[in-house]
C-alpha cells in the first residue's frame, strides 16, 4: 500500500474544510460531532480519520467507554443517550444508503432531538466526513499524520 501524497486541489480542500467546520459549529455539540464522524469513519474504514477524530473526541471530553462502545452503539443502550443514538442512526443511514434513501423513521427519530437547523448541520457533517473518508481512503493516507 502506497500513500498518494496529493490529496486534493487546494481550492477543493478548502471548500471541504469549510463545510466540515460550518457543520460542526452549527451542530453546537463538539463531542457529539466527534462521535458522528468517528462512526462514519468506522463504517468507511478510514484509519487516518479514526486516528484524528479519536484524538479530537478525547480533547472534547468524550469518555473512553463511549469510544470503546461506539462500534456497537445499538447494543450499548446504557452508554449512549437517545439524542446520541438518533444521531448515530442517521449517520449510518446517510453513510450507507444501502436502500437508496434514508428511512423515514430514522430521519423522524433524529428530528425529535434536533431542530431544523441543527438537523441540517448534522446531515452536513455526515456528508462532509464521508467526503473526507473517501479522499483519505482513495489516497491511502495512513494514520498518524494528525497532531492536535
Amino acid at each position: 500500500m502506497t500513500a498518494r501524497t496529493r490529496l486534493l486541489d487546494p481550492a477543493v480542500g478548502r471548500a471541504m474544510s469549510t463545510l466540515s467546520a460550518v457543520a460542526k459549529k452549527g451542530l453546537g455539540d463538539p463531542a457529539l460531532a466527534e462521535l458522528v464522524v468517528l462512526r462514519a469513519s468506522q463504517l468507511n474504514q478510514c484509519a487516518f480519520c479514526l486516528d484524528m477524530h479519536l484524538a479530537l473526541a478525547r480533547e472534547y471530553g468524550v469518555s473512553e467507554r463511549k469510544l470503546d462502545m461506539l462500534a456497537a452503539w445499538e447494543e450499548a443502550e446504557e452508554v449512549f443517550d437517545e439524542r446520541e443514538r438518533s444521531a448515530l442512526a442517521l449517520t449510518e443511514a446517510v453513510t450507507l444508503l444501502t436502500a437508496g434513501f434514508v428511512p423515514d423513521e430514522v430521519y423522524e427519530r433524529a428530528a425529535k432531538h434536533f431542530d431544523e437547523a441543527r438537523l441540517a448541520h448534522l446531515i452536513g457533517l455526515v456528508v462532509a466526513i464521508n467526503n473526507w473518508n473517501r479522499v483519505m481512503v482513495s489516497r491511502r493516507i495512513p494514520p498518524g499524520g494528525y497532531t492536535p
